[in-house]
């Protein structure tokens, strides 16, 4: 209250008394000015995209940023789908020809419907099944398309889903509301694939990369005894120090979550520039059309602030056969946590791979030997792996 006299008499004005010895009020301003700034920034953030206007023209890609929904990111999926096959990336080159694949949409029990794919070997029983968890703003429709049919390759039969709000899949784009739910349709569908009579007896393994060893260390946290084993690539057991936001912003961001959940509001860095240590392999992820590379939404950052700190936690927890691979020179996920995971985990049957001044995307954005030899370590372990779940049987 401030005290004024008037005619003396005394009255009594309420202010908001701002300084920088009130954090409260110092705070209160601050989101006062980014609720002013957000308010006329966000309409900018919605453009149309015509499929027809934003083909790559002398090998750049340009779309518009409007791709919310599913029905217009399955639009321009389709019309860039026959430039992909063009690409000079070793995970696009090789002899799959053999390689059924199968592509569907399916509404599960939460009403969501969800784009799933499967890559079978072209002939004879798989040795396991494995089962994709995609990264953040991924997709099964790109690299790890060209991953599973490496895999498939090797007599595997690889099983992938897009998360709700992401690839091909219905929701709003790059959008969790509960990380919780990702983890829920995950074991729903891949425990139906598990189901399947041709398949029945196979060992199962989930492979997850970045945000998918998130959700692939959920899944099996939640059903421990349900996998033969887990492959984890880069996994985001935590996010790295350099990418965590600073705790007032992240006190402010807490603040903004009911009244915009959805908003892109969340700043952050130039991803695919600190995952990609190959130049040419990192301009090829514009052909990436479906993935998400705008500002993380509001309610998405802090669904992945509190699972990983929840992670974190409970890496002492993690009782299956563990393949943990990582970048030694990664910035996005600490591949400090990756060592922690390693020697936390209570299963006697873990194996780590640090790759020496790889980036964040050993599979994608590394030279061709490095990312060959990613794969023959996953290959290998696999087959180990395979062969001795069936001796134990």
């Amino acid at each position: 209250m401030e005290v004024i006299v008037e005619d003396g008499m005394e009255v009594r004005t309420p202010i908001l008394w701002i300084s920088f010895a009130n954090p409260i009020g110092f705070i209160w301003i601050l989101l006062c000015a980014m609720l002013v700034l957000l308010v006329r920034l966000q309409p900018f953030q919605l453009k149309r995209v015509n499929t027809e206007e934003n083909l790559p023209v002398d090998g750049k890609v340009s779309i518009g940023e409007n791709l919310d929904w599913a029905p217009a990111r399955r639009r321009i999926f389709a019309a860039f789908q026959k430039f992909r096959c063009s690409l000079n990336h070793i995970l696009f080159r090789g002899n799959d020809s053999g390689i059924k694949t199968e592509e569907t949409y399916h509404v599960n029990s939460r009403g969501v419907e969800l784009f799933t794919k499967s890559w079978l070997p072209g002939a004879g029983r798989p040795k396991a099944l494995i089962c994709l968890c995609h990264g953040y703003g991924d997709s099964v429709t790109f690299f790890l398309d060209g991953l599973a049919r490496k895999l498939a390759s090797a007599q595997y039969a690889v099983f992938g889903m897009d998360y709700e709000g992401f690839g091909l899949s219905s929701g709003l784009h790059g959008y969790i509301n509960n990380f919780d739910s990702i983890v829920d349709d995950v074991i729903e569908h891949y425990s139906a694939v598990k189901e399947q009579p041709e398949f029945k007896g196979l060992p199962c393994f989930l492979f997850g990369e970045s945000m998918g060893g998130a959700v692939a260390l959920k899944v099996h946290l939640k059903r421990p005894n349900a996998w033969t084993g887990a492959i984890l690539v880069a996994p985001m057991c935590k996010i790295a120090a350099d990418m965590y936001p600073p705790w007032p912003v992240l006190q402010i961001l807490k603040a903004l979550v009911p009244l915009f959940p959805t908003w892109k509001l969340v700043p952050n860095k130039d991803v695919a520039g600190l995952a990609f240590r190959d130049v040419e392999k990192k301009k090829q992820t514009a052909y990436n059309v479906v993935g998400y590379g705008g500002r993380p939404r509001l309610k998405t950052a802090l669904e992945l602030v509190r699972v990983t700190d929840e992670i974190a936690a409970n890496l002492h927890k993690v009782s299956l056969p563990l393949l943990i691979l990582h970048g030694a020179a990664d910035r996005i996920t600490d591949p400090s946590i990756s060592k922690a995971l390693y020697e936390l985990a209570c299963s006697p049957d873990k194996t780590l791979h640090l790759y020496q001044d790889a980036w964040h995307c050993i599979l994608e954005g590394e030279s061709d030997e490095n990312i060959t030899q990613v794969i023959r370590d996953i290959v290998s372990w696999l087959d180990a792996h395979s062969i001795a779940e069936y001796t134990a049987r």
